[in-house]
């Protein structure tokens, strides 16, 4: 999981990606802010679609992420180890 600051007619709004381990993009979300509340909003979409709840999530060290994955899949392993989310991150250049 990452996200990425876009501008979207001269306002700064955030995207939110999820991508599995083969680099296929699962989920996306476009918000205005990137506090615990929208990454509660983007996991439980995210979560919603998916038949099994995930082994392992990589993301950055992003408070507000740590804060709703608390929450809403305390169970699940959570890795915030540097550049372990490069798959997510590279993918964001066609979009930028």
């Amino acid at each position: 999981m990452d996200e990425v600051s876009i501008k979207i007619i001269e306002v700064l709004h955030y995207l939110w990606r999820a991508v599995v381990q083969d680099g296929d993009e699962i989920d996306i979300l476009v918000q205005k802010r990137k506090n615990k509340t929208a990454a509660m909003r983007f996991f439980k979409r995210l979560l919603k679609g998916q038949r099994s709840t995930p082994l392992n999530v990589v993301m950055d060290k992003l408070a507000s992420y740590s804060a709703a994955k608390k929450e809403l899949i305390p169970t699940v392993e959570h890795s915030t180890i540097q550049y372990e989310n490069n798959r997510c991150v590279l993918s964001h250049q066609p979009i930028r």
